[in-house]
């Protein structure tokens, strides 16, 4: 509240001065009336930050999971929130073909690691929109070097 309450105020000496500016035979208390006036409808009519907004990326472990037999038609935000709901999610990448631009049906997500376990066990399987989702993690070249010994 006092940080909007700053900018206003900032906006309005602004503001208040461009009157002054344009118009100088105007006294300095109409200007700066109209400046706070100007100022508020520019505040009351911009949108206020949700808390979706301001979240910020998880820093703690990540599991990158994958996510397969997405409907063809679903958006990042719709998995961005089904996976949501289990924990942090820092990205999800649907899959789109080179040639065509068409979503493959499936994608990657990247949350925190309890979350992910969590989303692993309670969305693999699950009915959404129509299909039923594969989750599993994500298999990386660095993880299958190690499993073969590449080091």
């Amino acid at each position: 509240m006092q940080k909007s309450f700053l900018i206003i105020l900032i906006v309005t000496i602004l503001g208040a001065f461009a009157i002054f500016q344009f118009a100088p035979s105007l006294p300095a208390y109409v200007g700066f009336i109209l400046g706070a006036v100007i100022a508020s409808l520019v505040f009351a009519f911009t949108p206020a930050k949700t808390a979706d907004d301001e979240e910020e990326e998880y820093v703690g472990p990540t599991m990158t999971l994958y996510v397969g037999n997405l409907p063809y038609k679903v958006h990042e935000g719709e998995v961005k929130d089904l996976f949501h709901e289990f924990g942090p999610v820092n990205s999800v990448r649907l899959v789109r073909d080179r040639k065509t631009g068409r979503r493959k049906g499936f994608g990657f997500v990247e949350m925190s690691e309890a979350g992910a376990q969590k989303a692993m066990s309670k969305l693999n399987d699950y009915n959404f929109q129509e299909r039923t989702l594969k989750v599993r993690e994500a298999k990386t070249q660095d993880s299958d070097a190690d499993r073969n010994g590449d080091n």
